[in-house]
């Protein structure tokens, strides 16, 4: 259940991932590698996103990447 603080309404780590269908480890591992900004903290230290944030999030899980690879047919 999203959090209203000041007018600004926050979602904890559970929330994003349900709403983006990311993972909780995919979602550290991102916040660890700088792909996402930092996340706002609740005064137990606990992660909280943004509207904003939680679109971020989004468009860094839908976005596509091509990679081509031989596959091996050369002689």
């Amino acid at each position: 259940m999203p959090i209203e603080i000041a007018g600004q309404t926050y979602y904890r780590t559970s929330e994003v991932c349900t709403k983006t269908g990311i993972s909780r480890a995919t979602l550290f591992r991102w916040l660890k590698a700088g792909i996402l900004e930092k996340s706002h903290r609740d005064r137990r230290g606990w992660r909280m996103f943004t509207e904003d944030d939680l679109n971020q999030i989004k468009a860094e899980a839908s976005r596509v990447e091509v990679e081509y690879t031989s596959l091996g047919c050369e002689k």
